[in-house]
């Protein structure tokens, strides 16, 4: 998992951040990024990509993460956005508002398979949350804060669709509530149409 920082680190650069977004595929809610900036040549044991993680590991990862880290961010870019730019300019930003925030600035960007708008050095690797400790710090950290706002925040705003259970993804559950209520104000109009449109044709 340190195979990237390693080549890095022997190039001269310090301070690498890895950068991961989440909730590119839901229908519901912000996509969130994460920077995270790890001190040189620590290893984090258990630090892998998020989505294989139990929701107890991430979470007690997550406060490994921002204990241990030299510097972390997360951000947000809403709904709103997601329609206005599209899904994937808006994960691109929120992976720049993130790096931009964070309060020590890194010299080298290793990103999930993306390219973030910055003039610094960067690296865009495909499955990075498998394969870069850095990255899949991101990964947790931007994973733990998107859970936190569906299962607190956004499910007392609409708990009539069951946030707090599916994140906003499109499942059973909250397709047929989608089709009873309608969207919220914080449904990404753009992903529903074929949602809709297939439900139709099932009668």
């Amino acid at each position: 998992m340190l195979d990237y920082e390693e080549r890095l680190w022997a190039e001269g650069y310090s301070a690498i951040a890895g950068v991961d977004e989440v909730g590119r595929g839901c229908l519901f809610g912000d996509v969130v990024a994460a920077a995270v900036i790890l001190p040189p040549h620590l290893v984090l044991e258990g630090v892998n990509d998020s989505k294989k993680l139990s929701e107890k590991k991430r979470n007690e990862l997550y406060d490994v993460i921002v204990d241990k880290s030299i510097a972390w961010a997360a951000a947000r870019v809403d709904a709103e956005t997601i329609d206005r730019i599209n899904i994937k300019q808006a994960a691109r930003l929120a992976m720049k508002i993130a790096l931009e925030s964070l309060k020590t600035q890194p010299d080298y960007l290793l990103v999930d398979a993306e390219k973030v708008d910055l003039p610094k050095p960067q690296l865009a690797i495909i499955k990075g949350d498998a394969t870069s400790q850095s990255i899949a710090a991101a990964s947790i950290i931007a994973k733990v804060t998107r859970d936190r706002l569906c299962e607190k925040e956004w499910e007392q705003l609409y708990p009539e669709y069951g946030i707090a259970i599916h994140k906003g993804y499109a499942t059973k559950l909250h397709r047929e509530r989608l089709l009873e209520y309608g969207a919220s104000p914080l449904h990404r109009k753009s992903f529903l149409g074929k949602i809709f449109v297939e439900q139709q044709q099932l009668f």
